[in-house]
């Protein structure tokens, strides 16, 4: 494991830090019968019934888990 050789002072511990910036998450945008929906890319996404109960989660058409 790598050690430092000498302690990093404060001030530049702070200021590499501050370079890490959080980012928004990118949204995927669909359409369904009228309904639009945001998601995550690269998610399964919960398959609702009619009257909106949760049914099983779906990821590229397939079905991959029970809810």
């Amino acid at each position: 494991m790598a050690v430092p050789k000498r302690k990093m002072s404060r001030a530049s511990t702070r200021m590499r830090r501050a370079q890490w910036k959080a980012t928004p998450p990118t949204l995927v945008k669909t359409v369904e019968n009228g309904k639009t929906t945001y998601s995550l890319p690269h998610r399964a996404k919960v398959v609702e019934d009619s009257t909106g109960d949760p049914m099983y989660m779906e990821y590229k058409g397939r079905k991959v888990a029970d809810v």
